[in-house]
């Protein structure tokens, strides 16, 4: 049983309401934002994930908080469990529902708890994993996934008998450059010239850029970011994921962590992408278009984001999943983990041992990438170097 206290927050919006907890920095773990993904349907009543957060209190005061979901499918996780779930199934046992802590639709790693001020990672995780476990055994789950957790999630994991399972990511860094053009000089001389003539080509059909940042995104700029994103969607046969009201609360309530990028040409607006940011990160997420035009995607969701970086000081850029196609722009490759804990014993040694086969996969597949970096050499040494630490 858990030594410590907690309740379960399942109201729509309940996390919004809980004060006295430190910012982590990270705009994903505000209870703004997980509150906007309930209060507008993306999260909750009628859809795979059902809000089951875990509220630890002392002193009758909130001290920690951990997002937690009650999950029907695997859908909006990014680290894909289908080949678990489909073993379960041949086994005659039930995979789902399972725990989640992760930030719904939103694959991006950091800090997965909230504390209160004063309070260490380090004392407050391993309760939360007995608890965790305790909410498992409550639920009828199948077990707990935590989904791209902090490096201080590792070692009380190991001891607490998780699985830590590997994946990659690609993030560019910004160590200081004056400009874009200071960075292309990092490059070689084809990557160079190949960056600059994508961009030129683009200048020479009439594309150019705005960026928008905070309370001066207007109404007529989300409604058309949201027909791009919704488009982009819909193109591919699914419904989005989420809704314009959830956009909407995030304009209202985090205004200082947002930026819009809009491309346009002589016909007017075609293209947009949606920023967050940290003190020190940049993160791309929200991304689509109305009209096409080639090396369109590369120049607002990445080389429009590197500017942003350069503007804010920035000293890193996180453009979201997939994508080798970021390699050869500058985004090294680094680690991403996350943590699996099944009540299944058989279940658990089994993905013990995937994870630890896969996790040699992804280190030979990170040195490539790294090797392949079109950096010159000084520059890809340090980001070779960066990519194996992380």
């Amino acid at each position: 049983m858990s030594s410590r206290p907690w309740q379960l927050l399942t109201q729509p919006g309940a996390i919004g309401a809980v004060t006295g907890l430190s910012d982590s920095g990270n705009p994903f773990l505000r209870p703004a934002f997980l509150s906007a993904l309930e209060t507008s349907g993306a999260v909750g009543t009628g859809t795979a994930w059902q809000p089951a957060h875990l509220l630890f209190t002392q002193e009758r005061r909130p001290a920690a908080l951990l997002p937690l979901y009650l999950k029907y499918d695997s859908r909006g996780e990014y680290v894909f469990d289908h080949a678990w779930a489909n073993a379960y199934l041949r086994h005659g046992l039930s995979y789902y529902p399972k725990l989640v802590t992760a930030i719904p639709f939103t694959p991006v790693p950091g800090p997965r708890l909230l504390l209160a001020p004063g309070a260490s990672p380090q004392e407050w995780i391993p309760h939360v994993l007995e608890a965790v476990k305790e909410q498992v055994l409550q639920a009828g789950a199948s077990g707990w996934h935590g989904l791209f957790v902090g490096d201080d999630w590792l070692a009380p994991g190991k001891q607490s008998g998780m699985v830590c399972r590997d994946g990659c990511r690609f993030h560019w860094t910004n160590p200081g450059y004056r400009d874009f053009a200071d960075f292309l000089d990092t490059l070689t001389s084809k990557k160079r010239k190949d960056i600059r003539r994508e961009r030129r080509r683009l200048e020479e059909q009439g594309v150019s850029y705005r960026t928008i940042t905070g309370h001066e995104i207007g109404q007529a700029d989300w409604r058309f970011f949201y027909d791009c994103y919704e488009r982009t969607y819909l193109e591919h046969g699914q419904q989005p994921y989420l809704r314009p009201a959830f956009f909407h609360a995030l304009a209202d309530s985090m205004p200082a962590s947002l930026s819009l990028v809009i491309a346009e040409d002589r016909e007017g607006p075609m293209a947009s992408a949606l920023f967050l940011h940290s003190a020190t990160t940049l993160y791309g997420r929200y991304w689509g278009s109305m009209r096409r035009a080639d090396g369109l995607h590369f120049e607002v969701c990445y080389y429009q984001g590197m500017e942003i970086c350069l503007r804010m000081g920035l000293t890193d850029f996180d453009p979201g999943t997939q994508g080798e196609h970021k390699l050869l722009r500058g985004f090294a490759p680094v680690v991403t983990r996350s943590l699996h804990w099944l009540g299944e014993p058989a279940f658990q040694a089994a993905i013990g041992r995937f994870a630890d086969e896969e996790r040699r996969e992804v280190g030979n597949y990170i040195r490539a990438a790294a090797a392949a970096l079109p950096y010159r050499e000084a520059s890809a040494t340090s980001n070779r170097e960066r990519g194996q630490k992380e």
